[in-house]
């Protein structure tokens, strides 16, 4: 098994079809195993898995740590993605603002995720959360002036209206936009984000393509989740709401079952086929192998459209974050 790759953008990037997400390996989703993480990590790299995303904000710092520590040895097989900006990191990494876009918080956001990756150059150098208080075109000035000095190589943005995407591919060519996207997150589909990249040749990155474990068919009880995992109290896991969405996930498990595949796999497969990178994330070498298996999966057109039709954006209960994380999201 041996999972394929295509171009992200236009400007040179190639990477496998499928990345691993490792947020939750330090950050967000329980008890941390990092052990088993590097083990995960290091299996993703056997299969092919080029494209390893992380981001400054997880941990803070710890995820940057762990993914530099684990690919130390593979640094030349491998695409670091990280992120700047989602939230305003003193250099201990305490939470002291928000979004920050600032020329200068850029630089010392740079040479912190080099020095925690262990690492010369970053792959992919993503805005984290667009900072409405400084133009988009002078934070994508700076990142313009890193790639000229080698520090980073492509550029990307996360979570940008079509009118951000378009200034900051002005100022500096963008690799890719990375937002949220699957079945039961398909916005980027109604507010022209996925029509704007395909017109600029910018590849699209697609994050929590299993709807945070929704849609993979083993999540039935809240019960099930890790006491800190923060999903017991995000919107869509709550209340009713719960049960609501779960009942939407069990539409994809009947169509599952009759191609004899996992839900996840027919989920992450429905992601591929609109022609993205998806990146997954799991702690587990079990989860990342049946994931990774979903890339050479092909669907047939009536089973793609079933699976679209299915489930509407407008049916899925809740917000994706609390309230003051959509404030951060443009949509």
């Amino acid at each position: 098994m041996s999972i394929r790759t295509h171009a992200i953008g236009s400007q040179g990037l190639t990477a496998s079809v499928e990345g691993l997400g490792t947020m939750g390996m330090t950050a967000m989703y329980g008890t941390r195993d990092d052990a088993g993480s590097v083990e995960t990590i290091h299996r993703a790299i056997e299969l092919g898995v080029t494209l390893f995303d992380t981001a400054d904000m997880y941990g803070p710092f710890t995820g940057e740590e762990l993914l530099g520590r684990a690919v130390a040895p593979y640094r030349d097989r491998v695409l670091l993605a990280t992120k700047f900006g989602g939230l305003t990191l003193d250099e201990s990494g305490k939470v002291v603002g928000g979004p920050n876009g600032r020329p200068s918080y850029v630089r010392r956001a740079v040479e912190g995720s080099l020095r925690r990756l262990g690492t010369d150059r970053i792959d992919l150098y993503y805005q984290h959360r667009v900072d409405p208080n400084v133009p988009v075109t002078e934070t994508f000035g700076a990142l313009g002036e890193l790639v000229a000095e080698g520090k980073v190589r492509y550029l990307g943005v996360s979570e940008a209206s079509v009118e951000t995407i378009r200034a900051a591919h002005a100022a500096a060519p963008l690799s890719a936009v990375q937002t949220e996207y699957s079945l039961f997150t398909r916005t980027v589909e109604g507010n022209g984000v996925l029509d704007a990249v395909r017109e600029l040749g910018i590849g699209f990155v697609a994050y929590a393509p299993l709807g945070r474990g929704f849609l993979t068919g083993r999540l039935r009880s809240l019960d099930e989740l890790p006491q800190n995992d923060w999903r017991r109290t995000a919107p869509r896991f709550s209340g009713e709401n719960f049960a609501h969405n779960l009942a939407l996930a069990d539409r994809v498990r009947a169509i599952a079952e009759k191609h004899d595949i996992t839900p996840g796999q027919l989920a992450l497969a429905w992601v591929l086929a609109q022609g993205v990178t998806a990146i997954p994330g799991t702690k587990r070498r079990s989860y990342l192998e049946e994931n990774v298996a979903a890339a050479a999966l092909t669907l047939d057109a009536g089973t793609l459209s079933d699976l679209s039709e299915m489930i509407g954006s407008e049916e899925v209960a809740g917000e994706r974050y609390f309230p003051e994380g959509m404030k951060a999201i443009q949509e």
